[in-house]
């Protein structure tokens, strides 16, 4: 009697398993195929904060039909099962929302082009979780009141004991709404390293070098640090190259010569900045040539790189056909005779 009061359960059971594997497996494939191909806006967030979650709803109602089915249990154990999956089922819900809310915030951070991602999403998805568990408790019935209490008392000795901690973390905040830094601008740091900004996290800012390497900062040191980024007030940067000419130069052509290389570089490195024209100023009579600089702009601070490689390589070959010559260093060592008695 006992064996076939459980059939019914156990097909609840079984069936509801066998729709959720059915429906991660190829619903929910086919959803996120279907989305990729339409590059609809925010839908990878959606399809991504579904994730195992279609199998877990299709099995909590497999083993809630089965509860309802099932005769042999009390009261008080169908209610206490009932409320179990209720819990499970609020918070997964609750992490769907987490998942979604840390998802959107980065792509609007992303598409402002602010600073990093982590800090707010993570700030968001934790907000999502601590208040739909505190709903979640309430509606099972846990009065909340005395737990909010607690959590401010404790919250306060935690603060204290965490003090390095939330230090970092309000020194995270400094920097983002001061504008200082963002995401993907250039620093140098004035302990010597230098590199892109990745990220700012709760406690740490990531730094990655031009090597790859990557240089962990803490949020308060940063804040308190001296710096330079490259990156403000704008992107742009202008390149400057010392170069040298003989004196015996014809120096509006050498002027001429090399304004012109300097704008066969520039349309190639930064065309779109190309009106902003490069030039030269002549700097000082030199032990054995006639110094100046080259003043080129381009888009950042990488493309320092391989604007000067460029420019160094054709200059010396137009200068070469055109018979302006970079003389080597000259020194003239007089030495005088001793005189004799």
């Amino acid at each position: 009697m006992l064996q076939a009061q459980l059939i019914i359960p156990v097909l609840f059971v079984f069936f509801g398993s066998i729709l959720g594997i059915i429906g991660e497996k190829v619903i929910y494939k086919r959803l996120k195929i279907f989305v990729t191909k339409r590059q609809i806006p925010g839908s990878d967030i959606i399809i991504q904060s579904l994730h195992r979650m279609t199998f877990l709803w299709f099995l909590l109602a497999g083993f809630y039909g089965a509860i309802l089915t099932y005769s042999q249990f009390t009261p008080d154990i169908n209610s206490l099962l009932q409320r179990i999956l209720t819990i499970v089922f609020l918070y997964s819900v609750t992490v769907v929302f987490a998942r979604l809310s840390a998802g959107f915030v980065t792509l609007y951070i992303r598409r402002s082009q602010l600073v990093s991602a982590s800090l707010f999403a993570n700030i968001a998805k934790t907000a999502v979780l601590v208040l739909g568990t505190l709903i979640l408790l309430q509606t099972v019935g846990v009065q909340i009141t005395p737990i909010i209490t607690t959590l401010g008392i404790g919250g306060l000795a935690v603060g204290l004991a965490l003090k390095d901690t939330l230090e970092n973390f309000f020194s995270g905040f400094y920097l983002i709404f001061s504008k200082q830094i963002r995401t993907g601008d250039y620093l140098k740091l004035d302990g010597g390293h230098e590199g892109y900004v990745t990220d700012i996290t709760w406690r740490n800012t990531t730094i990655q070098e031009l090597t790859n390497n990557i240089i962990i900062v803490p949020n308060s040191k940063l804040a308190t640090a001296i710096f330079t980024n490259c990156h403000l007030p704008a992107k742009e940067i202008s390149l400057t190259v010392n170069v040298g000419v003989d004196y015996d130069s014809d120096l509006d052509y050498v002027e001429h010569v090399t304004v012109e290389v300097a704008k066969e570089v520039m349309q190639q490195v930064a065309p779109e900045l190309i009106e902003n024209e490069p030039f030269i100023r002549y700097q000082r009579f030199g032990d054995s040539s006639i110094d100046f600089t080259v003043y080129i702009r381009v888009n950042e601070f990488f493309d320092q790189r391989i604007a000067r490689h460029m420019f160094i390589k054709k200059l010396h070959k137009r200068y070469q056909q055109e018979g302006i010559t970079i003389p080597f260093p000259i020194y003239q060592i007089q030495q005088k005779k001793a005189e004799t008695f």
